[in-house]
């Protein structure tokens, strides 16, 4: 492995970089070293904080999120240059988008390990365990959550728990190991993190909730069924968390960061210093008609046809997900600018007044007048929360803007649960799973159900979670069989100047090698194990 770690050094410049402001204030590090620092809860914290910002996920959260969990699944199209492989399944080990999450999710790896280590370290010369023990269970939390995410993506995977030692040694011949044990890895780490955790801690912060939550999405996709409904059933009856009201508005402001329906959230900071600390998706989804001097947009990605199909009449969801034509946000409004001599063009003027009541997305209008049209007449909306604030919306920094990204929020729970109550069994009307199922129905403005079968929910998890990086990993954790019928099903094309010009497009040569991506070449070239069969991590199963 190339991402090498040395263990002080890097520990002590993480504590200096910030993530979310109400997580801590950082103190100067000039001279410190590990005896004479992580004496106080604020200096420990602050080495921690930093596994939650976008420095450590940015690489999978920004386009590799889109392009495996989305693109891949049927959700969304792109029309970049990077990602049509994952529309037609025809990934590569050269493919950029893998090789940014494998770089995300090995660094995250590595920094909570470098991290464990140093808080080990000061423990053994009389640091309080009282405030370094919490910060190793949130460091087991990220350790587990990035080997959940490893796993799911490429199967068998290295598993590496001392990156200061290989960096120190130079050997980097490191083999893969079999899913079972990197999946059964990443659960140990989120046990040790349930235990270690605490039930409460400031908004943003994980807890043993978010651990317990973590573990039941693991076990789920294992389908350890008794064990995912056990830890989903802990999460609800804590009462710590509950669906927010207004679905749409989760994902248009960060005004609503770190509500009571957010588990663990990336916490995100509207600068462009360091690079990666805020959120990208804006300009990803945005639509160009809504650009500003303050904030990019160029909607890189779109959604499909297939998944616009799937929201049912009256879903609230669709508005808080997608925008088309009539989808309306009053509080925006996008202005064009004066040219040099300080006239406007005629277009300009035109869009100006088109947009003075606030942001309209309208497939009629003239499109240098304020319209937009594209292949499929829509464009997501979440994670986009606007022109800037010189604009109606809040402060946003070219690509950057401020709304943290949820990875695991309540809603899910609820489905998990639902889920493992009905199993195996063709369909179930326990109250209990009833109960939880609908309550996420009934927020997105839907009529509950009085039966539950297992197409009811995968089809209320896909539209709930549509564009937010889940959908490939459902459809996957069905089995090949079923994963082939879903993804072969689904009609991957656009429409032309006129929806009557709808060009279909379908998957036909689905295969049970594209379960699973392949390694990035870079690694393999470097480590030829990687290319090996894998072996087994534990001496005994």
């Amino acid at each position: 492995m190339k991402y090498k770690i040395t263990y002080v050094t890097l520990i002590l410049a993480l504590a200096v970089m910030s993530c979310e402001e109400s997580f801590i204030d950082r103190a100067s590090l000039d001279g410190t070293t590990v005896t004479n620092y992580y004496n106080t809860a604020d200096e420990v914290r602050a080495a921690t904080s930093t596994l939650y910002s976008g420095l450590a996920w940015t690489g999978y959260e920004s386009r590799a999120l889109d392009a495996i969990g989305e693109v891949m699944a049927g959700n969304e199209r792109s029309g970049g240059t990077d990602d049509p492989p994952f529309q037609q399944l025809t990934i590569s080990a050269t493919s950029v988008r893998l090789q940014d999450a494998w770089k995300a999710f090995y660094k995250i790896n590595g920094w909570t390990s470098a991290l464990i280590a140093t808080f080990e370290q000061k423990k053994a010369e009389g640091g309080d365990p009282a405030i370094l023990d919490p910060a190793i269970a949130e460091c087991h939390f990220m350790r587990g959550t990035a080997y959940f995410f490893i796993a799911r993506i490429w199967g068998d995977a290295p598993i590496i728990t001392d990156p200061g030692a290989i960096a120190l040694s130079g050997d980097f011949n490191i083999p893969r190991y079999y899913k079972e044990d990197v999946l059964r890895f990443a659960l140990g780490e989120l046990r040790k993190a349930e235990r270690g955790l605490p039930e409460t801690d400031v908004p943003g912060r994980v807890t043993t909730y978010s651990a317990k939550g973590m573990m039941a999405k693991l076990y789920l996709y294992k389908q350890d069924y008794d064990s995912a409904r056990i830890k989903a059933l802990e999460v609800i009856q804590s009462e710590q968390y509950d669906l927010f009201p207004d679905y749409r508005a989760m994902f248009n402001s960060s005004e609503h960061n770190n509500n009571i329906e957010s588990m663990f959230a990336v916490q995100h900071q509207p600068t462009m210093n360091p690079w990666g600390s805020g959120n990208q998706m804006n300009p990803d989804r945005g639509p160009s008609n809504l650009q500003t001097p303050e904030a990019s947009m160029w909607d890189l990605y779109r959604p499909t046809l297939d998944i616009l199909a799937e929201y049912e009449p009256n879903d609230l969801r669709r508005t808080g997900s997608v925008m088309e034509h009539g989808w309306t946000m009053p509080q925006w409004k996008p202005q064009k600018s004066p040219q040099d001599d300080g006239t406007y063009t005629e277009n300009d003027l035109a869009y100006n007044e088109f947009m003075a009541d606030g942001y309209r997305y309208d497939t009629i209008q003239p499109t240098n007048r304020g319209g937009y049209l594209n292949e499929v007449r829509a464009n997501i909306a979440k994670y986009v929360v606007g022109p800037g604030a010189s604009y109606g919306g809040e402060t946003v920094i070219g690509m950057n803007t401020g709304i943290n990204f949820m990875v695991l929020r309540f809603a899910d729970i609820l489905l998990i649960y639902a889920e493992a109550v009905l199993a195996d069994n063709a369909s179930t009307s326990d109250a209990s799973a009833l109960n939880a199922f609908n309550r996420v129905r009934i927020r997105a403005n839907l009529l509950p159900k009085d039966v539950l079968t297992k197409e009811d929910i995968l089809h209320e998890r896909r539209v709930e979670f549509a564009f937010e990086g889940d959908y490939w990993f459902d459809i996957q954790r069905q089995g090949f069989a079923k994963a082939k019928e879903i993804i072969e099903s689904q009609d991957r094309g656009s429409l032309g100047n006129s929806p009557v010009w709808h060009v279909p497009v379908y998957i036909t040569n689905f295969t049970e090698s594209m379960m699973h991506l392949p390694i990035p070449a870079g690694e393999t070239v470097q480590d030829p194990l990687l290319l090996e069969p894998p072996v087994p991590y534990y001496e005994t199963k």
